[in-house]
């Protein structure tokens, strides 16, 4: 019996023609799929047929965009009412599903915000990432939480606003460090009352809203007047609020003076890499930066990808009232009108040529060239080792992905595996991974653990990722090339009975390395199947480059390990009972005081806290007066 040759499924500009003589002239957003029925290129249109049509006449086209109509055997559309409307479901589109011939927005992140909350009659000041379901003023965003926290800590003591959760401040009955140290103004205990403790709350608001001049001279005024009052002790903490005032406005290494809220944008292209710094201004402070590295194809141009960039990152941001590039857009108006949808109000694109705003335009342009830079450097540095290491352990390719395995445990207890992975960029914590070891395995059964951390892992891995599959955002492959194991020649042989009974489809090479003698840092040897054990040469880079490998795996390994046992060592006797949620867990702790006293409780004792049935009574009673 012979096979039936399958016809190849049609592709390329003849599909593509067959979709146009049905589409309006209309705005909208098309996807192209590929024949297994991925979307390799999400665009937009003001009028679809005119757009898809230029996809029929491919000859003259940019290579990149060649071979994504030859990849395309069907498309699919969405009609909308405005191109604008357009443009922000491309960017949503873009960012979900991530087509491979899209300039992707990698290493996405959510940025902190400074939150003044207003669902209490002593509004908090704390920090705040995430979606803005709780009421209050939120500013931001800043660029790292260490930003936030600092510029936190700088506000405390500038308007004494207290940082401390809702229970906590329900619990006091007298104050606590905060005031003692001239943090906190007292509220929970009415050292002051809580119409002053709104004004405070309202000068803040002001400060971070840009009226800062406003706020320091009534401070100034207010530590005049206690000066001819002899108040001296008031005139002094007013002193020190407007000193913390200060301090806040000199943070970061660029301010503006003209500028009061504006994300400034500026990208660096070199190597075939590209880099968009982002600064973030806003009450004429600069809150922060941060450098992005967006996936897109060499031949685009730098105003190309920050087009699309632009759009992405507002796809889930409230963009400021200014926006200042260091590059002309093709579509301003467009991206302008897109952005206003977004925010509910006017904002302005604006490419300065001159003046302050020229000046942080080009602050931001040196530091994208400078972090391209540095991560040229790095990933240069990288790629030579991992060179060596093709070099050192014989291996045919130089591996793109590398994994390091170690357990941790103390006699047993608390037992957990941890993989680290590096790559080309160094090490990739985004990909870290660690096991719970679940089997019922002996103290100190390091082969078994890491039996079971391997056989999940890659198990995991063969049911669920093709070989040649990768991260969108970083683009590091699913699978390893080579995996290096904490152990010597017993660990190695039950990493092969593993792997052998997984029957996996792609070759992994796995050394496993032995500590020397008295575990002296530069004598391990190393354990490959088919050869003997051998060692490095003591000042080879590739043996530190292992050494560093190793050491990070141990210290998450031993990391994860702590945090297990010190959340071990906290844990409630009451987190056991089953059907004991937060709610009435914490109904017990506020009626009794502490799990101790709920445990010595009689049954009726429990049957009289509130939300506590009587057969949730009984089963808590149980719990404790098992005999």
């Amino acid at each position: 019996m012979t096979d039936t040759p399958t016809t190849p499924q049609p592709s390329g500009p003849e599909v593509i023609r067959a979709f146009v003589r049905t589409l309006p002239a209309a705005p909208g957003v098309y996807r192209m799929l590929d024949a297994d029925g991925g979307v390799i290129y999400v665009g937009k249109a003001r009028s679809l047929k005119s757009r898809v049509t230029n996809y029929t006449r491919p000859e003259g086209l940019p290579v990149r965009i060649q071979r994504m109509i030859a990849a395309t055997v069907s498309m699919e559309f969405v009609r909308t009412e405005t191109e604008s409307e357009a443009l922000l479901l491309e960017a949503n589109l873009i960012k979900r599903l991530k087509p491979r011939f899209n300039v992707l927005l990698r290493d996405d992140k959510s940025f902190p915000y400074i939150l003044i909350s207003t669902d209490h009659e002593a509004p908090e000041l704390t920090k705040h990432r995430g979606s803005r379901r709780r009421k209050g003023h939120y500013f931001g965003p800043f660029a790292s939480a260490v930003a936030v926290s600092r510029t936190i800590a700088s506000l405390q003591k500038a308007f004494l606003l207290r940082n401390c959760s809702d229970s906590f401040y329900a619990a006091r009955t007298r104050p606590c460090l905060q005031y003692q140290i001239k943090r906190c103004a007292g509220p929970c205990t009415r050292e002051i009352s809580l119409e002053g403790y709104a004004e405070l709350v309202e000068d803040a608001r002001q400060f971070l809203s840009g009226k800062s001049d406003a706020v320091r001279n009534h401070l100034q005024a207010d530590m005049n007047k206690a000066a001819e009052d002899l108040d001296f002790e008031r005139a002094a903490l007013i002193r020190d609020r407007l000193s913390a005032l200060a301090l806040v406005q000199s943070q970061g290494d660029a301010t503006a003076r003209s500028v009061e809220e504006a994300d400034v944008f500026a990208i660096h292209h070199e190597g075939g890499q590209f880099c968009v710094q982002v600064f973030f201004f806003r009450a004429f402070q600069n809150w922060g930066n941060h450098a992005f590295r967006p996936k897109a194809d060499d031949s685009l141009t730098d105003a190309e990808v920050l087009e699309a960039f632009i759009v992405q990152f507002y796809e889930d941001r409230t963009p400021p009232r200014l926006v200042l590039l260091s590059h002309e857009m093709t579509e301003p108006a467009l991206i302008e009108e897109a952005l206003s949808t977004r925010a509910g109000r006017k904002v302005r694109l604006e490419i300065p040529q001159r003046g302050e705003k020229r000046d942080l335009v080009n602050h931001a342009l040196n530091n994208a060239r400078e972090a391209l830079g540095r991560q040229l450097a790095e990933g240069a540095s990288n790629r030579t080792l991992l060179e060596g290491v093709a070099n050192c352990f014989g291996l045919d390719d130089i591996p793109r992905r590398i994994e390091v395995y170690d357990n941790s445990h103390i006699s047993g207890t608390n037992m957990v595996g941890a993989m680290v992975v590096a790559g080309e960029e160094g090490f990739s914590k985004k990909h870290y991974r660690t096991f719970n070891i679940k089997s019922d395995i002996s103290a100190g059964d390091d082969f078994g653990m890491m039996r079971e951390v391997l056989t999940r892992r890659f198990a995991r891995l063969a049911a669920e990722s093709e070989t040649d599959a990768e991260d969108d955002q970083t683009g590091m492959p699913d699978w390893p090339d080579v995996v290096f194991i904490d152990g010597g020649a017993g660990q190695l042989n039950a990493v092969r009975e593993v792997i052998a009974g997984l029957n996996l489809q792609k070759e992994v090479t796995f050394i496993g390395i032995a500590k020397g003698e008295e575990r002296d840092a530069g004598r391990e040897k190393f354990f490959m199947e088919g050869k003997d054990a051998f060692m490095l040469p003591h000042r080879d880079p590739v043996l530190y480059y292992v050494q560093r490998l190793r050491d990070e795996a141990h210290r998450f390994a031993i990391g994860t390990h702590r945090a297990k046992r010190k959340k071990d060592v906290v844990k409630n006797p009451l987190d056991e009972i089953e059907g004991i949620g937060p709610t009435r867990k914490r109904a017990l702790l506020n009626h009794f005081g502490s799990a101790k006293a709920v445990a010595r409780a009689s049954l009726s004792d429990l049957e009289s806290v509130p939300t506590i049935s009587k057969a949730m009574a009984q089963l808590v009673y149980d719990h404790f007066n098992r005999t």
